[in-house]
């Protein structure tokens, strides 16, 4: 299993870290300055130099835990903000001591850990309370949805040598170019991962022409993998590493069992339903069993009819709203959403939900994603060309874990 150590790209951490920690503790200064000012400006200056130090400190504190990940929770958060005050605090008034020349009594340890009750109370308090509002609010605003603390993980499959002897049903067969296509998986990884997303790897399967679409392999939900069971007989080798790689991400795993057949590209998640495709990968008893396991888990599915595609996310998506969206002459029933939103491009029926204002389209529908983009949400496009020959979509290359 090999997964990406890079959540987001340094240098643009780097500067969320920076800036968000130096607005912080300017705001903390300014707020405790202005709440101890006693009306004259000799005070005021006073107490920006008292507590100068302290803010340079809680400053620096702050940037290296914005760097760590405090911002992923809000205990982190939270215990970050009073970390950093505390130590801003105590190093502060050491440090503004021995500026002073001041000498330093036997107790020293006890009279600055006095000082947090005291003249540093305030301080910590306000820095705390910043790193949870106004330090969150310039990390997101910098780093967008990159990084919110939301657990955000991809699996992804690299393209196998054969990719271009993929199956097709529903589709003339026209001419893979693979290196092309292995230029776009690259792409496509990488969009998921500048956006905020872990990538793990499912390592290559070399014969298996069809194993890149590794959404169809394993469906999940929250902490629970489900390893279907294709309908395509030459698609089943695919099955083991995906949930290899399941295993070691710590997953637990239930799994589709013959005779039942269950494809994920067929698995809509919406909410708490589950809309699930009986098309020609996926048949009855593979709906019922991922009932059997999905019901207990909270979860409703639904079944649809899948006539007119290789799968049910061949024709139809959802936003983050809950709002599905499809290409109307691929969908056997449209009524059966509960909103359905039709789009003018087959490609643009396809949406990976990024975050709950973003979301990555194919950019073969461009009036697709300008139709999007006008709800209100970024769209990021990414170039599949080769793989739509090949009936996949944006969804088929990941499966994304919240």
């Amino acid at each position: 299993m090999t997964v990406s150590k890079t959540r987001v790209p340094f240098l643009r951490r780097f500067t969320a870290a920076i800036v968000s920690a130096l607005i912080v503790a300017i705001v903390a200064l300014a707020a405790v300055a202005m709440l101890l000012f006693a009306g004259s400006a000799t005070n005021l200056f006073q107490l920006i130099d008292f507590f100068l130090g302290s803010t340079i400190v809680a400053f620096v504190v702050l940037a290296v835990f914005a760097l760590a990940g405090i911002y992923r929770t809000w205990y982190l958060r939270l215990a970050g903000g009073l970390l950093a005050g505390v130590i801003g605090g105590l190093l502060g008034s050491a440090i503004g001591a021995v500026a002073s020349g001041t000498a330093l009594p036997t107790d020293i340890v006890a009279q600055l850990f006095g000082t947090l009750i005291g003249a540093n109370l305030p301080f910590v308090v306000a820095v705390t309370i910043l790193t949870m509002t106004v330090g969150l609010a310039v990390w997101r605003r910098i780093l967008g949805s990159a990084d919110d603390g939301e657990r955000r993980v991809a699996f992804v499959r690299p393209p196998a040598d054969n990719l271009a002897d993929g199956q097709i049903t529903h589709i003339e067969r026209s001419t893979v170019d693979v290196d092309l296509a292995n230029t776009q998986w690259d792409g496509y990884v990488a969009t998921l991962a500048n956006a905020g997303w872990e990538i793990v790897e499912v390592p290559v399967a070399s014969e298996q022409a069809d194993s890149v679409f590794v959404e169809d392999a394993l469906v999940v939900f929250g902490d629970r993998a489900v390893i279907g069971n294709p309908g395509a007989e030459s698609r089943r080798g695919e099955i083991a590493e995906a949930e290899k790689t399941a295993k070691e991400f710590g997953l637990s795993i239930s799994r589709i069992d013959f005779p039942g057949t269950l494809d994920g590209g067929d698995v809509l998640k919406v909410g708490k339903t589950v809309y699930v495709g009986r098309s020609s990968r996926t048949n009855s008893e593979g709906i019922r069993q991922l009932r059997a396991i999905a019901g207990p888990l909270g979860y409703v599915v639904v079944a649809v009819p899948v006539t007119k595609a290789l799968h049910l996310k061949s024709t139809v998506t959802a936003l983050p709203d809950g709002t599905v969206i499809g290409f109307a002459p691929l969908v056997d029933d449209p009524s059966l959403f509960h909103r359905f939103l039709p789009v003018p491009e087959a490609e643009g029926a396809a949406v990976v939900v990024l975050s709950d204002d973003t979301v990555l389209m194919s950019s073969s529908a461009p009036r697709s994603a300008e139709l999007i983009a006008e709800l209100g949400y970024r769209v990021l496009t990414t170039e599949i060309t080769e793989f739509e020959k090949l009936e996949g979509c944006v969804t088929c290359l990941s499966v994304r874990v919240r």
